[in-house]
C-alpha cells in the first residue's frame, strides 16, 4: 500500500486512534494514506492498515511470508495477524524502515547520470530478490489486469507470460495498434521470442520496482522494499530486471539513455541475456498498457506503445544482443 506522509491526526476525528489505544497501543500515531487506506504506527516496528480497498487475502500473506523467511539485505513486507472491526479489515504487518530511493519521475526530472549510489541499491535488490526460489504461492497469483492466475494451465514462466500476452492483447489491443506500426506482427514476433527463451530456475519476482518502491538509509543502502502486488510472481529473474530497467525513469526527458544503460548494467552484472531482457520488455508493454486507461490522462499507455516502437525484438529491427 503505497502511502503519503501524514504524521498528524486529531483522535476525536479519527476513531482508529482510539480503537488501537484500547488494543495496548497507546503510542498509535497516523503515519500514511493512500488509495487502499490508512496506516497507524503502533511501535516495536508494527503498524496497522486499515483496509478501505481491497485487503490482502491469505495468498498474498503467504506469498509474504515465502519472502520474508529468507535472510535478504532489506526488508520485505510481513502479515502477522489480520483482523475485522465492524466490517472493516486491518491488517498488523512489519513497519518497513527507510524512505523512497527517489520520487516518481512522472513528478520530479531525473539527472541525466545515473549515480553510483542508484545503481548499486538496484543491483543489490535484484540480486537479493533472485536468491528467493519461486513457490506455489507465488505462482498461483494474479497479474493486475488479468482474470486467472499467471501460472495456470502452464509449466514454464515464458509460456505463462506469453498466454497473458495473448490475454491483454485481445483486451483492447486494436487501440494500441493504432499508435504502434507493424502491430500484430510484432506480437508474434514477441511471442515466438518467448518460446525460444531457454528455462530458468524460477525465483521471486516483484515487478514494479519503481523508485519509490525502493527504501533507503541515509547513506542509499536499500533497507526495503514494500507493494509487492502489481506484478508479483514467481519466474525468470532477467524479467525482474529487464522491467526495472525500462520503469526506474518512464518519463524524464533522458528516460531512453536510462533504459538503455540500466538494460547493459543488468546483463553484465548478472549475466542476463540482453535478447532475454529485450523480449521482456515487450512482453511487459503488451501486458500493462491498458491498466490505468488509454487516453492522455495518464501517460502509461503511449510510454507502452513508444517502448513497442524501438523495441527491437518487437520490430524487427537489428539485433537485440
Amino acid at each position: 500500500m503505497e502511502t503519503s506522509p501524514n504524521t498528524e491526526a486529531d483522535p476525536a476525528a479519527d476513531p482508529w486512534l482510539g480503537y488501537f489505544t484500547n488494543l495496548g497501543h497507546p503510542g498509535a500515531r497516523r503515519i500514511g494514506a493512500g488509495v487502499e487506506g490508512v496506516v497507524y504506527g503502533l511501535g516495536g516496528g508494527r503498524v496497522a492498515k486499515v483496509w478501505t480497498g481491497r485487503p490482502p487475502t491469505n495468498l498474498t500473506r503467504q506469498v509474504y511470508g515465502d519472502i520474508a523467511r529468507h535472510r535478504l539485505p532489506f526488508a520485505t513486507p510481513e502479515i502477522f495477524e489480520v483482523q475485522e472491526h465492524e466490517g472493516v479489515v486491518v491488517t498488523y504487518e512489519r513497519e518497513l524502515p527507510g524512505v523512497p530511493m527517489r520520487g516518481d519521475s512522472a513528478h520530479e526530472e531525473f539527472e541525466r547520470e545515473l549515480s553510483v549510489r542508484h545503481r548499486n541499491g538496484l543491483l543489490t535488490v535484484l540480486r537479493g530478490l533472485a536468491s528467493v526460489p519461486g513457490t506455489d504461492a507465488m505462482r498461483r497469483l494474479t497479474v493486475q489486469g488479468d482474470d486467472r492466475p499467471l501460472w495456470r494451465g502452464h509449466d514454464r514462466f515464458q509460456e505463462a507470460l506469453a498466454a497473458l500476452v495473448g490475454r491483454a492483447v485481445a483486451r483492447n489491443g486494436a487501440s494500441l495498434a493504432v499508435h504502434v506500426p507493424d502491430f500484430e506482427a510484432g506480437v508474434q514476433r514477441t511471442l515466438n521470442a518467448l518460446a525460444l527463451l531457454p528455462d530458468v530456475p524460477v525465483t521471486a519476482i516483484h515487478g514494479d520496482l519503481v523508485p519509490p518502491n525502493i527504501h533507503v538509509d541515509e547513506v542509499g543502502q536499500p533497507v526495503a522494499v514494500l507493494d509487492f502486488g502489481f506484478y508479483t510472481t514467481a519466474g525468470d529473474p532477467a524479467f525482474e530486471a529487464a522491467i526495472t530497467a525500462a520503469i526506474w525513469d518512464m518519463y524524464g526527458p533522458y528516460a531512453q539513455e536510462h533504459t538503455a544503460e540500466l538494460t547493459q548494467l543488468f546483463a553484465q552484472e548478472l549475466g542476463y541475456a540482453p535478447a532475454a531482457l529485450t523480449v521482456y520488455q515487450a512482453a511487459y508493454a503488451l501486458t500493462t498498457y491498458d491498466l490505468f486507461g488509454m487516453g492522455d490522462n495518464d501517460g502509461h499507455f503511449p510510454w507502452c506503445a513508444e517502448q513497442l516502437s524501438r523495441n527491437s525484438v518487437f520490430t524487427d529491427f537489428g539485433s537485440s544482443g
